[in-house]
């Protein structure tokens, strides 16, 4: 049987479900699906790697450390997240799961000098 993103999905989903669908050199690709989920007060993820990341289903508010202006997502939106760039999730929506396809890199992809190619 072919793995599917849309499948799966517990339900009730107490906590973010992060899946590692990929892991190869300095690149790891990840399914999150959440489901009402958001950062803990106060917290603001820091991470090593850079992260691009795409809505597939529901939405979600990311808050950037640097940036007064949230950004809302819905399916089919992406963002690139420069390493180091510290940001939280607000809100997932509740009514329907938030899935997220995220992909984790060190260094630029090939091609790509500029960083900001990637964002939308």
């Amino acid at each position: 049987m072919t793995p599917n993103l849309f499948s799966d999905v517990p339900s009730p989903l107490p906590h973010e479900l992060t899946e590692c669908l990929l892991a190869a050199g300095c690149l790891r690709i990840e399914r999150i699906v959440s489901h009402g989920h958001a950062s803990p007060e106060g917290f603001w993820y820091d991470q090593e790697d850079n992260e691009w990341i795409v809505v597939l289903t529901g939405a979600a508010r990311l808050r950037f450390e640097d940036d007064d202006v949230p950004l809302v997502m819905k399916p089919g939106d992406f963002i690139n997240i420069p390493a180091h760039r510290r940001h939280r999730v607000e809100w997932t929506i509740s009514d329907e799961p938030t899935i997220w396809l995220a992909m984790y890199y060190q260094s630029p992809l090939a091609g790509h000098a500029d960083q900001s190619d990637l964002s939308n």
